[in-house]
């Protein structure tokens, strides 16, 4: 035991898996052959999960579907306008979330010009609400201006996964908009492996387990976005396109608007010990 009283062999196991796991990727894909030793251990990872596949991958939640969704109806419009409300006021650049508890997420780092990660905040991810505006398990960020642009409500209770509740339900699935999403891709399984273990500290009570996907998750835009409100992806940069924030609102050289938000700006205390870049590829850990 050291002088957190946390098992230090735990530690390292943590420190070994991460750097394993981050290993098996490089762009947000995984192509190994077929006796590559990183091609087993991601399929050592895979076992006893039928859906689960080494790239990117999604599927729907049992009893989910967004056949009824619309972006114009009442429903939707009051969801976007609460999350616009808590976003302008609570959390409306990255500052503010470092203030509130919310912790960084680089997962769209790898090279690619996606521009925008999640910020999650652990209390509101072990709580018991769910697809309350006022609480978004994760807020999204602008990393060119700072700002933020969206939420991402995660369906969990206790921190562990739950069936998530419809948006609205008009009856059949025509009038039912319920557009949660999990994934089942080795990168984004392993992102939310490595929140559990960087910011929830599992390996300290022994729980390296590696799930076969993710809890349901929905996307929120608070920008206008030309597919939907719902839509999984980012709106493209220009759609983003926002003033800067003002001030970082931490201790940084970097300037909102002139430099990427990434690690490297963040202050020390703000970056967990271990971080998947510290491997020579950098995967995309939650897309």
């Amino acid at each position: 035991m050291d002088d957190t009283d946390e098992p230090t062999v735990s530690r390292r196991a943590l420190l070994r898996a991460s750097a394993g796991t981050a290993a098996l990727a490089s762009g947000g894909t995984v192509r190994a052959a077929a006796g590559d030793s990183a091609g087993r251990a991601a399929r050592a990872f895979d076992r006893g999960c039928p859906e689960a596949s080494l790239e990117p991958g999604m599927t729907d939640c049992e009893g989910t579907t967004s056949e009824g969704c619309a972006d114009d109806h009442p429903a939707t419009i009051e969801l976007r306008l609460a999350v616009e409300e808590t976003l302008d006021r609570r959390y409306p650049d990255v500052g503010s979330l470092i203030d509130a508890g919310y912790v960084p997420y680089f997962d769209t780092f790898e090279g690619g010009d996606d521009g925008w990660s999640h910020w999650l905040r652990p209390d509101f991810i072990g709580g018991d609400g769910m697809l309350e505006p006022e609480q978004p398990e994760s807020v999204l960020i602008d990393n060119d201006s700072w700002r933020s642009i969206g939420v991402m409500f995660i369906a969990t209770a206790g921190g562990e996964s739950v069936d998530p509740p419809a948006v609205y339900d008009e009856g059949g699935s025509a009038g039912r908009c319920s557009p949660w999403h999990a994934h089942v891709g080795l990168p984004s399984r392993f992102g939310w492996w490595y929140y559990r273990q960087a910011y929830e500290r599992d390996f300290a009570a022994g729980n390296l387990e590696f799930s076969c996907r993710t809890p349901c998750m929905l996307h929120v835009w608070a920008v206008d976005h030309p597919k939907s409100v719902y839509a999984h992806d980012a709106p493209p940069a220009e759609y983003r396109d926002r003033s800067p924030a003002d001030d970082p609102g931490f201790r940084t050289d970097a300037v909102p608007g002139e430099d990427e938000l990434d690690w490297d700006v963040l202050p020390d205390d703000l970056v967990p010990e271990r971080i998947p870049d510290d491997s020579p590829t950098r995967p995309s850990v939650w897309a």
